[in-house]
């Protein structure tokens, strides 16, 4: 994955992300780490498309990130599972491929019934979101994302809402997709699955990018920034 930000900045009512420029190229996971407010979520959003810097560029994989072609090779996992709450877990999936992919009734049912599969709810495909698990909820909206057949997919903190054995659950699986040739960027909290999982780091501060590397950076940081990230989570 080659991710290219020039004179990026964005501001809502303020400044959150103050004209970053950064260059990567040749990693498959990459986190984005900060404390609350260090502009790491609205970063993702830009990079995943959501979202329209204020100024600046953006390309991935040489791709514009707004335009149509990038958009739809791309999957997003929110905090939130943000599944539909009258549908069960496999029309969730299903509507989706059929609405954005134009894949006909049987087709995306079955489609549905492999990632369900995939994220191991093959038993929970018939019920609605909110007679499972948080942790099941969570995996069904990755499965959901992985539906799309994504180059990359973008994962913002899927266990925020989550409990210490729900997100267990959740990072484990995520761990086991890995090997389907995909991309991720993520946002996550969880510095032993960032250790895991990402094979490049970045940590951002107050709307900027301070220190990044791979994710021996997190044994040994050189910035006080990170420096006292880390001993905060410890």
């Amino acid at each position: 994955m080659n991710i290219k930000i020039e004179n990026i900045s964005h501001v809502y009512d303020v400044d959150v992300l103050k004209n970053l420029n950064f260059e990567l190229k040749g990693y498959q996971s990459v986190a984005i780490i900060g404390a609350s407010g260090s502009g790491k979520s609205t970063l993702l959003r830009l990079m995943s498309g959501l979202e329209k810097p204020t100024e600046g560029v953006m390309t991935i994989n040489e791709t514009w990130v707004g335009s149509k072609t990038y958009k739809k090779n791309v999957g997003f996992v929110f905090q939130n599972h943000n599944l539909f709450p009258h549908l069960t877990l496999e029309r969730n999936i299903s509507l989706i491929l059929e609405k954005t992919r134009g894949f006909s009734k049987v087709t995306a049912r079955e489609a549905a019934l492999k990632y369900l599969s995939l994220v191991h709810l093959e038993d929970q495909v018939h019920k609605l979101p909110k007679n499972v698990s948080g942790g099941q909820a969570q995996r069904a909206s990755i499965a959901r994302a992985f539906s799309l057949n994504p180059d990359i997919i973008f994962m913002d903190e899927p266990t925020a809402s989550l409990d210490p054995f729900l997100t267990f659950e959740v990072l484990s699986n995520v761990k086991e997709l890995r090997n389907y040739g995909k991309s991720f960027v993520f946002v996550s909290h969880v510095i032993s699955f960032v250790k895991e999982f990402a094979d490049y780091v970045v940590f951002m501060d107050q709307g900027r990018i301070v220190e990044h590397g791979l994710p021996s950076i997190l044994e040994q940081p050189k910035t006080p920034e990170l420096q006292r990230y880390i001993s905060y989570l410890v």
